[in-house]
């Protein structure tokens, strides 16, 4: 694997200039700002799918590369590092590490799964899981909500290995299955959920729309609900009582609830500074809906989603816990997820190039002119599809930063409606569940060496088209 990993980043070292070359040297209708970034962007898409080298340093590469060949100043390339999108994924991360520090998800988890409502049956186990997966995922990260939920899970697999429940295997695979795909699933749901959805957020904003926590969520839920409701109902028809052991399950999990502490100041702090961000993060929204205007205008400008949530991590930073010290400290900025910080500025600075050069509206000239109106909703599909597959092999926040703009150059030449579209090939791009590489909840789950990889495949590939078909229909009704 080792040998095969090195390979790959060599191969991407030699085709990424030589593509990046090929595509200067071809004779295109294109100024030389927009000659050049095209470049840059192919060179950049061959580095992020080959990985040669961390994705925050590639699209670094990219817009440095574009300020040496004077396409855009310094000032300009790198004023995205400050963009209200990266101050709100800075406070919603340290957020979700005051919660994971203090074991804040963990006794939400047990507390829910403690429920006999949750423990009847194996099917109401998954349900269990997967909805605490999906509920939990719309705050911290995915990644987080499945570590969290996998050892719990682990756990009772052991217990009803003893039992002989009818199809213990499927039941095995389907439990751990549902926590990955309900923590990706679920991340899409919400403007902080996961970082593609920042991102995506950060472009439409570009172009004047109004992105804000109420209306992300209202868009959003009925396509990730939907598609959460599906896969349970798949789940289903493989998923027998036979011979269940209720008692040993609910000692297993009251077990570990007992273990739990008591209450601590840390874990009231962080509810107090997440519901502090939580009812300023939806106010704004509410009023909007409200008709009143004045004071949302007032909120939207003064107490935007990024400050929130960066006065929300201060808070964290000012409260004593019970060891006297504050509840977060500097040692929780170590943990920081710089990589992502650094893709996010140095991906929209090169999405705001792409759009600025004519790139994007050279682009969507071309496919412009093979896409009418009465296909558009099968273009949509295609969109969606296409991002769904990306995503699988690579860096759902890459992808999304390359798409986007792109994608925005060629609605603009449809005269469509661009807001919906984008929007549902944002969700689509966690919408990955196929391979262990194409998210870390996979990843996690498939590390357990108790799903086989051509079960996953099926199964994901049976997620994907149904969550794409799912997209596709409501971001076809929301448009109407």
């Amino acid at each position: 694997m080792e040998k095969f990993l090195k390979l790959k980043k060599i191969l991407g070292l030699i085709l990424a200039p030589l593509l990046a070359f090929g595509i200067y040297l071809l004779p295109l209708e294109l100024n030389d700002k927009a000659h050049i970034v095209f470049s840059i962007l192919v060179f950049n898409i061959i580095f992020w799918l080959f990985e040669v080298i961390p994705l925050s340093m590639t699209a670094l590469l990219g817009i440095s590369i574009a300020v040496m060949l004077g396409v855009v100043s310094v000032k300009e390339a790198f004023k995205s590092l400050g963009h209200p999108i990266v101050l709100l994924f800075i406070g919603s991360f340290l957020l979700a590490t005051s919660m994971s520090k203090y074991g804040l998800d963990r006794r939400i988890a047990l507390n829910i799964l403690s429920k006999d409502i949750f423990l009847k049956s194996p099917f109401r186990i998954i349900i269990g899981f997967s909805i605490i997966a999906y509920f939990l995922s719309f705050w911290i990260s995915n990644t987080a909500t499945t570590a969290i939920l996998l050892p719990l899970s682990l756990g009772i697999i052991i217990i009803l290995k003893k039992t002989n429940i009818g199809n213990f295997d499927k039941f095995t695979v389907f439990l751990l299955l549902s926590i990955a795909y309900a923590s990706s699933i679920g991340g899409a749901t919400t403007l902080v959920g996961t970082p593609t959805n920042l991102v995506g957020a950060g472009f439409l904003e570009e172009l004047g729309y109004d992105v804000n926590f109420v209306n992300w969520f209202l868009y959003a839920f009925p396509i990730t609900f939907l598609t959460y409701l599906f896969f349970l109902a798949y789940i289903k028809l493989y998923i027998k009582n036979k011979n269940y052991s209720f008692q040993d399950v609910k000692a297993l999990i009251s077990g570990e609830k007992d273990k739990l502490p008591k209450i601590n100041r840390g874990e009231i702090n962080t509810i107090i500074a997440f519901s502090f961000a939580v009812i300023f993060w939806v106010l704004p929204g509410i009023l909007n809906i409200l008709g009143m205007e004045d004071l949302y205008k007032f909120f939207k400008s003064h107490l935007p989603e990024g400050l929130v949530a960066i006065l929300s991590a201060i808070l964290l930073f000012i409260l004593p816990a019970d060891n006297g010290k504050n509840t977060l400290d500097s040692n929780d900025l170590k943990g920081l997820d710089w990589d992502t910080i650094l893709l996010f500025g140095g991906g929209i600075a090169l999405g705001q190039l792409i759009m600025k050069t004519g790139l994007a509206e050279y682009i969507g000239n071309k496919v412009s002119s093979v896409v009418s109106p009465e296909n558009i909703i099968l273009f949509i599909l295609i969109l969606i599809l296409s991002m769904v597959f990306l995503t699988e092999i690579s860096s759902n926040t890459a992808t999304v930063l390359t798409f986007v703009p792109i994608l925005i150059g060629i609605l603009k030449e449809l005269n469509t409606n661009a807001f919906f579209i984008i929007f549902g090939v944002i969700i689509a791009g966690s919408f990955a569940f196929m391979l262990p590489i194409a998210t870390p909840p996979n990843a996690i789950v498939y590390g357990s060496r108790l799903i086989p990889l051509k079960t996953m495949v099926k199964v994901g590939l049976i997620l994907n088209v149904i969550g794409a078909i799912i997209i596709t229909c409501m971001v076809v009704i929301y448009s109407s």
